[in-house]
């Protein structure tokens, strides 16, 4: 009895060692050797700031910003300690009541534009942090940026162009914008 016990203490701390101590060392190497700006959260910075991640998303209430898709986490928005969507169904009086009073924000804020509101502007994604919006999303906004900071359209446009990712590998997804990313670099465009 006491061989089987040994073996049994050996094999858990040898087991406690590899797969507790050596495994997650040998990822995180690999990890920060071949993807450190991933690794370290795909954090980003304005003025020598972290003000935030390309992975999480943020709110955004100012007219001269872009606004993020809405976020069901609790107890704030975009909680990454607390990832989760609303859970509520199409069917559900609170999700048509959430989406109504979006749509009636979306609309009190730029009353002449006449585009069709996105989806993702008024529907929470299901983590509730997600930090893009879809390009129709963008251009639904860009005459209320534009307006809000005295910018042509055409230049908001082309900003919203240039931080319009792809479908990954061609085929995945669907194509995005990072609000994060979009708002600073209009910040940083109109200060030059």
């Amino acid at each position: 009895m006491f061989t089987q016990l040994r073996s049994a203490v050996v094999l858990l701390l040898l087991l406690t060692v590899v797969t507790g101590v050596v495994y997650p060392l040998a990822v995180t190497a690999v990890a920060q050797i071949a993807l450190p700006h991933q690794a370290n959260g795909s954090l980003l910075e304005h003025d020598g700031k972290t003000v935030g991640s390309a992975l999480i998303g943020q709110p955004f209430a100012d007219p001269k910003h872009f606004w993020s898709r809405p976020s069901a986490t609790a107890p704030y928005p975009y909680n990454a300690a607390a990832s989760s969507g609303s859970n509520q169904g199409p069917s559900n009086p609170a999700l048509t009541d959430a989406v109504t009073a979006r749509i009636k924000a979306l609309q009190g804020a730029d009353p002449a534009n006449t585009l069709p509101v996105p989806v993702d502007l008024v529907t929470a994604s299901a983590s509730g942090l997600d930090p893009d919006i879809s390009p129709a999303a963008a251009e639904y906004q860009v005459k209320r940026v534009a307006a809000a900071r005295g910018l042509d359209a055409a230049e908001v446009r082309a900003l919203v162009k240039k931080h319009t990712a792809p479908r990954q590998l061609g085929f995945l997804g669907e194509p995005r914008v990072n609000v994060l990313q979009l708002n600073l670099a209009l910040d940083a465009a109109v200060k030059r």
